[in-house]
């Protein structure tokens, strides 16, 4: 075989490899994805210090691989999206703030847009409503129209339906606005999608976040024109009266404590179900939880696979009702001991769990 032919041959083979690996992630019936604090830039929305990881670092176990990088970098999110997309992860979800009229410090959503692994690793918006704002229609307009003109129309944003979806923190936080601006919340959100339609979008899939509360699940959230539920963490269980526990003590409890705001949900809202997913829960970098025995429920890489599984069972249990869809806390919430990016105790052990039960490559 001449040479020439031989580095043919050699390319088409490559090619036909990197096809076949590209299919079979495609292939996967899976959408998983994981939240992302933007906090670990100097002076952005959640950096306590100057010096963000100043706190982190008294727990030098919660080290990244990365070391304590600056998450505005283009080189920080182009190896964190490429570590997601080698393990199954197909979307990422960034906590995103508004205040004062504009928004938050955003280093890490522009690093991630100007990023070329992008086209990997799509991503949303979690809108953490935290603030009083918007307090008026002309806030509640100037916020949508950030939405739709910097991220929605993006063709990495994520889509359900073939409409982007917005991940919405707090329900009680966006009624008291509604209050305050005088409209309810149903016609606030019909507002937005009427303003992304506009802009020549199909309309806002909009996501509440919610526990399995009788309330916010099977009242609120159907009226208020929500098109589907999830939730950023939780934090203890239910029984089958919707009777609170207390907050978990180990990972084991905390895991079951996922599954019974799961098991209910699935049954008995009439909304799909994005399923959340979590890592574990140590609050102690940031001052403790206030029961500090919650702080004992950080998982192992073993535990933590063990409630994928069971995430993935719920899924293909009620594939109608969540879309096979789930979102993980968190990529780098270290200061809530919420985290499966790769870190120098832990490596891609995380990962390699996710990748272990939803596929990729």
């Amino acid at each position: 075989m001449g040479r020439a032919l031989l580095l043919r041959w050699r390319w088409w083979l490559t090619l036909a490899l990197l096809a076949g690996s590209v299919a079979s992630h495609a292939a996967s019936p899976y959408q998983i994805g994981v939240y992302y604090y933007p906090g670990w830039s100097p002076y952005t929305k959640g950096a306590h210090e100057p010096d963000p990881w100043a706190v982190i670092k008294r727990f030098p176990d919660r080290e990244p691989k990365l070391g304590w990088y600056h998450d505005g970098k283009g080189d920080t999110l182009d190896q964190q999206l490429a570590w997601m997309a080698d393990h199954g992860i197909s979307f990422t979800v960034f906590d995103w703030y508004w205040e004062n009229g504009k928004p938050a410090p955003q280093s890490s959503v522009r690093a991630y847009l100007q990023s070329p692994q992008r086209a990997r690793v799509k991503y949303a918006l979690l809108w953490a409503n935290h603030t009083r704002e918007p307090r008026n229609l002309a806030e509640w307009d100037a916020l949508t129209s950030f939405w739709i003109d910097n991220h929605l129309k993006n063709p990495e944003y994520v889509l359900i339906d073939g409409k982007p979806a917005l991940f919405v923190f707090s329900p009680d936080g966006l009624r008291d606005q509604a209050k305050v601006i005088g409209l309810p919340v149903d016609k606030l959100l019909d507002r937005a999608r009427s303003k992304a339609r506009e802009a020549g979008l199909k309309g806002i899939y909009f996501v509440m976040s919610t526990p399995a509360d009788e309330f916010w699940a099977r009242d609120f959230a159907p009226k208020a024109g929500f098109d589907a539920l999830s939730a950023y963490n939780y934090h203890f269980g239910v029984d089958e009266h919707l009777k609170a526990g207390r907050m978990s003590y180990s990972f084991d409890e905390l895991d079951r404590g996922y599954r019974t705001h799961w098991k209910w949900l699935v049954a008995r809202s009439p909304l799909p179900y994005i399923v959340p997913m979590t890592s574990g829960w140590d609050k102690r970098p940031w001052g403790g939880s206030r029961d500090r025995r919650h702080d004992d429920s950080m998982s192992t890489p073993d535990e933590f696979e063990t409630h994928l599984r069971a995430g993935k069972a719920l899924m293909d249990a009620n594939p109608d009702k969540t879309h096979r869809m789930g979102v993980i806390c968190c990529w780098n919430e270290y200061g809530e001991g919420s985290y499966i990016e790769p870190t120098k105790a832990h490596g891609t052990a995380y990962l390699e769990r996710v990748r272990k039960v939803f596929g990729g490559r």
